[in-house]
């Protein structure tokens, strides 16, 4: 096929490479300091050691000739914009990031950002959720981004309060058991 056919990405689909991590317009992009560490180290990788021997892999099949039906060359220069879309989405994530440490808040008993929660629902279910930026958000690990419904309904509430939320099967009512600030890993 003719280069004049296909559409290289010029660098501005960064948000689109993650839409679930799109900050609302307007807000700041909270990160703790862990998560701030985490975002440095995964650049620091995909700069220093992952993008040159994915440079060093496509030197070598491009000196091998015929590069239209090089599969080195030709999967090696597509990881090479996946690792390069990557590093700009981090640089500029980490450009705007504002760290937040937790401990800052000391023995506040109210939920801002940074505060592990737990909560029990109707049926005394405990579940225990960390309010993160979106950047380290986890459902898996209960790490919920400050800009979800169930964190934006938790936000300024106290222990002992019942918080109503919009949950994607319905409303929902759970209690504050517990709020603790404490270094996330």
């Amino acid at each position: 096929m003719n280069k004049a056919f296909v559409r290289e990405s010029d660098g501005d689909d960064d948000e689109e490479l993650e839409p679930s991590l799109k900050l609302p317009s307007g807000t700041r992009n909270y990160i703790t300091p862990g998560g701030h560490a985490r975002l440095k180290s995964e650049l620091e990788h995909l700069v220093k050691r992952e993008r040159p021997q994915v440079v060093e892999i496509v030197a070598w099949a491009a000196s091998n000739g015929d590069r239209s039906e090089n599969g080195d060359y030709i999967y090696g220069k597509r990881r090479l914009r996946e690792i390069d879309r990557r590093i700009r989405f981090l640089t500029k994530r980490l450009e705007i990031a504002e760290i937040v440490d937790p401990l800052r808040q000391g023995s506040n008993d109210q939920v801002f950002f940074g505060a592990r929660v737990t909560v029990a629902d109707a049926d005394g279910t405990e579940n225990t959720y960390t309010i993160v930026g979106v950047d380290e958000a986890d459902v898996a690990h209960g790490r919920i981004s400050w800009i979800s419904p169930l964190a934006r309904a938790l936000i300024k509430s106290r222990e002992g309060d019942s918080v109503r939320f919009q949950s994607p099967v319905g409303i929902r009512e759970i209690d504050i058991v517990e709020v603790v600030y404490e270094t996330l890993d």
